[in-house]
């Protein structure tokens, strides 16, 4: 009986010994050797070991699952358009632009941070630029056209309407004049001119009307001559005429007169004063960004990031395309030293392993008490 045990007891540890190191070599066997082994021209089979011999295939096959199954448009766009980390992305923004918008440093100072080649200096030279061309093309394309071509139609519709009021204004002003002391003046000194003038006629005109001056008979049928309907009627047919002339006239009538060089340089020193870049420049950037501070964190950044996301959301097929996602990690794979590759595989499955080689152990001692139960039968 004791013979017996001891029979089938060494078969177990046998079966157990070859189950559990035939696991482990067959492991074993999955990364090494690395390279393949020849004697003479004769290549040992099994060399070099399975990853290795197909690194090439695993990486290609490791990048289609990456894009196909783990890393794919859909999953992507699913995570850039969730809420969650929208406002994550929201809240870091904020956090990294709070200290701009409470910095004391100035734009020029932020700008040589950002380096950006930009000074005042060079801005006040393309603003001067901009408006000589602006102006020489202005000009160019306007030459050629009348007035009423250039002009507004709303503002040949303001200059008709105020046509009523300028005469109004002209009566007025002139009955006001004429009937000011210094209007009764110039009258008397006009028809006193006009009467010597006019020597014995004029003579005998002043002894004809007596001590009363003709200035004082003239005067007031000037103003009723002013106050008439029909001077007010004359002077709405001249203004209307000439306004109706002077859109006729072709602009290079008006342009031709004017100094353009002249006119280029005053209008470009008024447009730099008046925009006082080097001013602004000096200035802290908080300066601008403080009254919109409130707005720009609670209301427009968040829109950003949600417009942001979505633009991006869309672009995402075509960028994961560009970027060749499936090749860059292929590549990288390929780029893995065996050994690095070894470390990997084990790093996530050595507990597995080591439990593929008991199983292998345990199922060899099973083996084993078989063989030895049908040993002893025989015997």
């Amino acid at each position: 009986m004791l013979d017996a045990f001891i029979l089938i007891l060494f078969m177990v540890l046998i079966g157990a010994l070859i189950g559990g190191v035939t696991n482990s070599l067959a492991i074993k066997m999955l990364f090494r050797p690395y390279r393949a082994y020849y004697i003479g021209k004769f290549k040992v089979p099994f060399t070099p070991g399975l990853i290795p011999k197909r690194r090439g295939e695993l990486a290609e096959q490791l990048g289609k699952m990456v894009v196909d199954h783990l890393i794919t448009p859909e999953s992507l766009q699913k995570k850039v358009m969730n809420y969650d980390f929208q406002r994550d992305v929201t809240h870091w923004l904020a956090e990294e632009l709070q200290p701009v918008f409470a910095s004391d440093k100035t734009v020029n100072e932020w700008l040589d941070i950002l380096q950006i080649p930009v000074s005042s200096d060079r801005l006040n030279e393309w603003l001067e630029e901009w408006v000589a061309v602006k102006m020489k093309d202005t000009k160019a394309a306007y030459t050629s056209k009348k007035l009423e071509e250039a002009l507004p139609e709303k503002w040949q519709e303001k200059v008709e309407e105020s046509i009523p009021k300028l005469v109004d204004f002209i009566a007025n002003r002139a009955e006001t004049y004429f009937t000011s002391p210094e209007g009764k003046m110039k009258v008397k000194i006009m028809i006193d001119d006009f009467l010597k003038e006019r020597g014995m006629l004029g003579n005998m005109l002043g002894m004809f009307l007596g001590n009363t001056s003709v200035a004082d008979k003239v005067q007031p049928e000037i103003v009723k001559f002013i106050k008439h309907e029909g001077t007010q009627e004359i002077l709405y047919n001249l203004l209307t005429k000439e306004w109706s002339k002077l859109k006729q006239m072709q602009l290079n009538e008006f342009i031709d007169r004017l100094p353009e060089e002249d006119l280029i340089q005053s209008v470009q020193a008024s447009l730099v004063k008046l925009v006082n870049i080097e001013g602004h420049l000096s200035k802290p950037l908080r300066t601008f960004l403080e009254p919109h501070k409130e707005s720009f964190f609670h209301k427009q950044l968040p829109k950003w990031v949600d417009r942001g996301t979505d633009l991006l959301s869309k672009k995402i097929p075509n960028l994961m395309e560009k970027m060749h996602l499936q090749h860059i990690v292929q590549e990288q794979v390929e780029s893995f030293s065996v050994g690095r590759l070894e470390e990997l595989v084990l790093g996530i499955s050595r507990r597995e392993f080591k439990m593929i080689t008991y199983l292998g152990a345990l199922l060899g001692g099973v083996i084993g008490i078989v063989q030895g139960v049908i040993a002893l039968f025989i015997s």
